[in-house]
């Protein structure tokens, strides 16, 4: 099966290469999918350019693949999700909810020069980077690449609730699956709580589980393709 895969805030295709190697003797093909504004210098992307990188892949996958999306691009993969859910076999979220219908997609740091800039370390302590150590910390921060303001800022349309057939697997890094069936169940999660079909894995590392935990990641996500 193809397994797109989609980074987060900051983060270009190639955060995914330790993953993509070990899920390919697994009998999956990983696709990492490099999007506009994060990883081409567009720094005029949109949100609506990204969702088209996105859809692109899936229109070029010979099956029916699965979309990974990490953080806040797991919105991407639910849109995904939402444009063409007879497409899809599985979307799989790392670390991540779905926005809403009407919500920014990823406004959540200041805007300079019109880009999201990473913003530090100070934010993520705690669970998130826990498991980074200070080369870890140092490599991903000098390779973060500022989220364009059409991007963070963009407004999240969706409309085909045939999404919500489309079976999801959340990957809890820094929070455990029993956190996020307590946050669905409370409605943090609006998506989620509609969707049909909602398995959950854990996996013991912080936010970025692609940098610091790779081979598991690709044995959970194989798993989760595997059962689709």
């Amino acid at each position: 099966m193809d397994i797109l895969l989609v980074g987060g805030l900051w983060l270009d295709g190639s955060v995914w290469d330790r993953v993509a190697s070990a899920l390919e003797p697994l009998g999956h093909r990983p696709v990492p999918v490099t999007l506009p504004g994060q990883g081409d210098g567009a720094r005029s992307a949109t949100l609506d350019d990204q969702v088209a990188a996105v859809l692109a892949a899936v229109d070029a996958a010979p099956g029916r693949p699965m979309v990974v999306g990490h953080s806040a691009a797991s919105t991407l993969a639910w849109l995904a999700a939402d444009r063409r859910p007879e497409r899809l076999a599985k979307v799989a979220l790392v670390g991540g909810f779905p926005a809403g219908d009407g919500q920014p997609y990823a406004d959540f740091f200041e805007v300079r020069d019109g880009v999201m800039p990473f913003p530090g370390w100070e934010p993520f302590e705690g669970p998130d980077a826990a498991d980074l150590d200070a080369d870890a910390r140092r490599k991903l921060a000098d390779a973060a690449v500022p989220v364009p303001e059409g991007v963070a800022r963009g407004v999240v349309r969706l409309a085909d609730e045939r999404r919500f057939e489309v079976p999801v697997v959340v990957v809890c890094p820094e929070f455990t699956a029993a956190q996020a069936r307590k946050w669905i169940d409370a409605g943090d999660a609006p998506e989620l709580a509609r969707a049909g079909h909602v398995d959950f894995a854990d996996i013991d590392s912080g936010h970025w589980p692609m940098i610091t935990r790779p081979a598991e990641l690709a044995r959970i996500l194989a798993a989760a393709a595997d059962a689709a």
